[in-house]
């Protein structure tokens, strides 16, 4: 039921989900008679396509202690604790960000060794890979302690999404000198360089965040958060103003039929909807925030992550990658 769309964009990414995915069962999760108003030819997947009765929605700009408190039957809640009682391996989400994160650290829980999940995502880079950034947005403030855990988190996420062997992490900062930076990014550099199970190299300015000379950065989320929506903002003005440019003359319409086929791979590769879906890491199980301006094809996307991450068994990969590397801590001390 949640971002700008509701459940006119959110069902049909979940048939196309179906259609892609012969095993997958969806549960839509919201007020019965609305769901089914938009629900129209899905007898092929009346076995796989479940309506869960949900009487309540959370705002988008509704404060979190208030979801947590006021609204017991919301679809929110509902879908969180499909995945807690066992009837869903993942929640896929739209809605408002906060509260999704305050539901689901309550009713799902953190892992052992995890103070604060994070959300992060993917990011292209012009190596033709991607970059995974975390926190985007759960944790305003981070302390040292729990950027490093988002970096453990980070790390073994690109091992498992990405297939990277030994991923690379950095800390975003101000600058790339030791002597740069807020104390609690320093603290957290000095903490990484002494953990010998991450291949830790150092500081990264925001300049430098698609070359893909890393392949995970870590940040609070204030800051990842500003980052992400500067760098939607900048894809959708460059691929705007080349449209325009191309379509404001005669002579500018005769290129564009040359150079049309190259736009639109351009278009592929930097698209936001395409790394759609955010991880909340560092949760006992699996909850995937979809963008709230997300179309189905974005929202498609998102699902399509939360399917990845069930079969890699992301959450108890996590468990047992920290698990180590806090033994190993503790050898080393």
């Amino acid at each position: 039921m949640g971002g700008d769309y509701g459940p006119s964009v959110i069902i049909p990414a979940a048939i196309s989900a179906l259609q892609q995915h012969s095993d997958l069962h969806v549960y839509l999760v919201g007020p019965q008679q609305e769901i089914q108003s938009h629900i129209k030819n899905t007898r092929p997947y009346t076995d796989r396509l479940h309506i869960e009765p949900a009487s309540e929605v959370i705002g988008m700009s509704e404060k979190p202690s208030a979801a947590l408190r006021r609204k017991p039957d919301s679809s929110m809640r509902k879908s969180l604790e499909l995945v807690r009682d066992g009837k869903a391996d993942a929640c896929v989400s739209s809605g408002n960000t906060g509260a999704l994160m305050a539901l689901a650290t309550v009713l799902i829980g953190t892992l052992p060794g995890i103070e604060r999940p994070a959300i992060t995502a993917e990011l292209p880079n012009r190596k033709g890979s991607v970059t995974n950034m975390l926190d985007l947005g759960a944790n305003i403030d981070a302390s040292a302690e729990q950027l490093t855990s988002f970096a453990v988190m980070g790390h073994v996420l690109s091992e498992l999404a990405d297939g990277i062997n030994n991923p690379r992490v950095a800390l975003l900062n101000i600058g790339e000198e030791a002597i740069k930076g807020r104390d609690s990014i320093k603290l957290a550099g000095d903490m990484l360089s002494n953990q010998s199970q991450i291949d830790y190299v150092g500081y990264i300015e925001a300049n430098e965040i698609f070359d893909g000379n890393v392949d995970v950065i870590v940040c609070d989320g204030f800051t990842g958060n500003n980052v992400l929506k500067a760098c939607e903002g900048i894809t959708r003005f460059l691929y705007n103003q080349l449209k325009t440019e191309f379509t404001s003359g005669l002579w500018s319409r005769a290129v564009s039929a040359l150079v049309w086929p190259l736009l639109k791979r351009f278009h592929r590769r930097i698209n936001p909807d395409q790394y759609n879906g955010a991880s909340l890491l560092g949760l006992r199980e699996i909850v995937i925030k979809s963008h709230g301006s997300a179309d189905s094809n974005a929202t498609l996307f998102a699902i399509n992550k939360a399917i990845t991450e069930i079969e890699r068994q992301v959450p108890q990969a996590i468990q047992d990658r920290v698990a180590q590397l806090l033994l190993s801590a503790d050898n080393e001390d």
